[in-house]
């Protein structure tokens, strides 16, 4: 069995303001992200880069990917193992970092994840899937910075 998956989107830059990129300040950062049967997402740059702060800029994205992957798979994991999850709720940063070039990347980013259970769940078993789940998450496996999670599981 095939277990290569493809993904497609399209992102369309929204910011032409009639001059294109003629300076640096003559363009807008904005861009729809789009894919077939799906609501658009309205992306922009970061606030700090001329971007517009009511728009999602792609450190977020990579930021909140990591922690819906990590989510997912902890609750893939939950359900195997028995452990009825009732809440999930998880306070993710991350920290990039720019160099004198120009450019940037990621440094870290930690996860914190809250978790709720019922009182028949195995709390020990439950806050040990966390590990599991980084194991297995996709992204966290596609990054080249450290990822950490700092989980709290109550009943």
């Amino acid at each position: 069995m095939d277990r290569k998956h493809s993904y497609h989107l399209t992102v369309t830059w929204t910011g032409n303001t009639g001059a294109g990129t003629s300076t640096y300040k003559s363009y807008e950062r904005s861009y729809d992200v789009t894919s077939e049967g799906k609501p658009v997402i309205k992306g922009s740059s970061d606030a700090a880069f001329r971007g517009d702060r009511t728009r999602w800029n792609p450190e977020e994205f990579l930021l909140a990917a990591l922690s819906a992957c990590h989510q997912l798979a902890y609750l893939h994991l939950c359900a195997e193992a028995g452990i009825v999850v009732l809440e999930y709720i998880d306070d993710a940063d991350g920290e990039m970092q720019q160099t004198p070039d120009g450019g940037g990347h990621f440094t870290h980013v930690t996860l914190r994840p809250r978790v709720t259970v019922t009182a028949e769940s195995d709390k020990a078993k439950a806050t040990a899937l966390h590990a599991s789940a980084h194991e297995k998450c996709f992204i966290a496996n596609s990054v080249n910075f450290p990822v950490s999670c700092e989980p709290v599981v109550t009943c």
